[in-house]
């Protein structure tokens, strides 16, 4: 198999894995197959025949085949599933955003060997990790297909740890981001951890400029570790000190995931916890109900979610409420597991050739 896949690459590793490809070249050819989506290299301008012919020969341009396209039936959310050319199968979310543009939630592995109890994900086990173009190609098929609305955001929250295919997730980032890839801006660009902190230290140390969120569920190490089995090797106290170093070096606040589940993160204690783990720092934590469909873990109801909100608040805690689309196709959080299920087919634009 022809080992460079040219949407995996920035104009800088293209350049370096074609020798005499000068970078403002390389620049352009990355805008032909990302920028523009498009196959052929004809008429690059400053692109050599013989360079075209190395590329071609050498590269890859194959693509992802889309075998479920599914729009949940009570809100716009569109789950795609797809398969690769090993025939493993993985998904992405196109997300609605509150203005008139879409979001992507991109997967970074094939299923997930962290076996977190409220993700369903982590029951398919760790297949591989997905190759950067894997990644670009998930944002470019929703980015193709959704032509009424923009795409301006992404957030490695799909399938997988992000952490744990650290060096492909950077490289898929730096190519949405590249004026010549998707132009996403990087504050519109997420990785979310369960909290593998050397990965989180390194990814403080390079100074990389996305969002870093750290899916936290509980501020008490023994309960996190009933939910995330990860707890037990970085417990809660030092993967807060890690947020607070980042936080620290990128200016930002301290972003946090909470998913909430009924009668066991949803105290004042956990509030309380929370405030004195980051005092000092800002912090803001997205909530978002749990989704489990097995029925282990219950949603909290409007009166208890109410009184963690205010707690929150009391403490001082900055606080989101995330709205989980796309329940019935199983595109929620936590629900991505590979599988076709309920909504509406979600038919490509007319003349779409994928």
């Amino acid at each position: 198999m022809r080992a460079v896949h040219l949407r995996g690459q920035t104009p800088e590793t293209l350049a370096a894995a074609f020798p005499g490809l000068p970078p403002a070249v390389a620049r352009r050819v990355l805008h032909r197959v990302v920028g523009e989506d498009r196959d052929e290299l004809g008429g690059v301008r400053g692109l050599s025949k013989a360079l075209a012919s190395d590329l071609e020969a050498r590269g890859r341009l194959d693509r992802l085949h889309v075998v479920d396209r599914r729009r949940s039936a009570v809100d716009p959310f569109v789950k795609y599933l797809f398969r690769s050319t090993d025939g493993r199968l993985f998904e992405a979310v196109r997300i609605p955003l509150e203005k008139p543009r879409f979001s992507v939630c991109l997967s970074s592995q094939v299923g997930c060997g962290l076996g977190c109890r409220f993700c369903e994900t982590g029951r398919l086990g760790l297949l591989r990790n997905l190759e950067p173009w894997e990644m670009v190609e998930q944002a470019l098929t929703v980015r193709r297909e959704s032509p009424e609305r923009p795409l301006t955001g992404a957030v490695f929250q799909g399938q997988g740890e992000p952490f744990q295919n650290y060096d492909s997730v950077m490289q898929a980032a730096r190519i949405l981001r590249d004026p010549s890839g998707l132009r996403i801006g990087s504050d519109r660009i997420s990785i979310s951890t369960v909290g593998l902190l050397p990965q989180i230290e390194r990814y403080t140390e390079e100074g990389h400029p996305y969002r870093l969120i750290l899916s936290l569920t509980s501020a008490f190490s023994e309960k996190r570790e009933r939910l995330v089995p990860l707890t037990a090797r970085h417990g809660v106290p030092e993967l807060a000190a890690a947020l607070r170093r980042h936080a620290a070096a990128s200016g930002g606040p301290v972003h946090l995931a909470w998913v909430l589940i009924s009668g066991f993160n949803t105290g004042r204690d956990e509030a309380r916890e929370l405030a004195r783990l980051f005092r000092g720092v800002r912090v803001r934590v997205s909530v978002i109900d749990v989704n489990d469909p097995s029925g282990g873990l219950a949603r909290a109801g409007d009166e208890e979610r109410a009184r963690f909100l205010s707690a929150l608040a009391d403490h001082g805690l900055g606080f989101v409420r995330r709205y989980s689309g796309g329940p019935d196709i199983d595109a929620a959080c936590g629900m991505l597991a590979s599988r076709a299920r309920g909504g509406e087919i979600h038919e490509p634009p007319a003349g779409a050739p994928w």
